[in-house]
């Protein structure tokens, strides 16, 4: 008698683990908890939240400021995924941090952007101008290489994608770079001459790229499939179903849809 009874609560707790897993109709389904950046990766995810729900996933989204701790959630295994980063950035953070972090889905692109700040003529800028950039490995370097395209000063030839403002070979204009962490930058856009900003950052700002920056990345650049967002776990996870499922839906027409109307080309939907 008691084998018998024991036997049908392990079948009950079975059924019901199998009832998270699958969610009502049999349909796949259970809790998908991500690490956002607000603007504009928090939005795009809010707007994936009821499709998701439709097959039977709970998106629960929590918005940090900062690019360091959303990596770190995930690594510890707090967070099922992260979208606020590119695989440059990721790839920088594997590398100094000793994390166990990878790409399992492009998302979106931000061009970077120059905005002007004391000054708002990219053709004459006045000796000693301050441009103030993000400090991090791969956006600092983005951000120089943005300067470079246009004429603003020149990089030692490889400097590429690892670039500080020691590899700057030619300044014209004695340029002052001043190096800021990125969630800093648009803060001291009255105070000095120029910004360039990371799209989230000038989202956040009230900026667009397209309409605001006096240069931007371009759509169709090296930089768009270089710096595209992506959705990251820990190695070990790439298989988790609710990530796939969210992967999916960020993907989908309805996603992009509302990706364009909403910003304007300021977020560019990855193909």
């Amino acid at each position: 008698m008691k084998k018998r009874v024991l036997a049908t609560v392990f079948a009950a707790v079975l059924a019901a683990g199998a009832l998270t897993a699958c969610g009502a109709g049999g349909k796949e389904g259970g809790t998908v908890k991500v690490a956002a950046t607000e603007v504009p990766h928090a939005e795009i995810l809010e707007a994936a939240k009821p499709i998701l729900a439709e097959q039977g996933w709970d998106l629960q989204v929590t918005v940090f400021n900062d690019y360091v701790q959303p990596n770190e959630v995930v690594e510890a295994g707090d967070f099922d995924c992260n979208y606020f980063q590119h695989t440059p950035y990721l790839d920088s953070f594997n590398a100094e941090r000793g994390t166990h972090l990878v790409n399992v889905g492009e998302i979106h692109y931000e061009p970077l952007g120059i905005y002007g700040g004391t000054e708002s003529d990219l053709s004459n800028i006045p000796d000693g101008a301050t441009i103030a950039i993000p400090n991090d490995t791969t956006n600092e370097a983005r951000a120089l290489l943005l300067l470079q395209d246009n004429g603003i000063l020149t990089l030692k030839d490889g400097a590429g994608i690892e670039a500080t403002k020691n590899d700057i070979a030619d300044n014209p204009h004695n340029v002052e770079i001043v190096e800021l962490e990125a969630a800093q930058v648009a803060r001291v856009i009255d105070e000095t001459s120029f910004v360039v900003l990371n799209g989230n950052y000038a989202l956040q700002a009230g900026l667009n790229a397209q309409t605001d920056a006096l240069a931007y990345e371009t759509s169709d650049s090296e930089a768009a499939k270089t710096y595209v967002n992506v959705i990251v776990v820990k190695e070990g996870n790439e298989d988790n179903a609710g990530v796939k499922a969210l992967v999916d839906v960020l993907k989908s027409d309805d996603i992009k849809e509302f990706i364009n109307g909403k910003y304007q080309g300021s977020v560019v939907p990855f193909n």
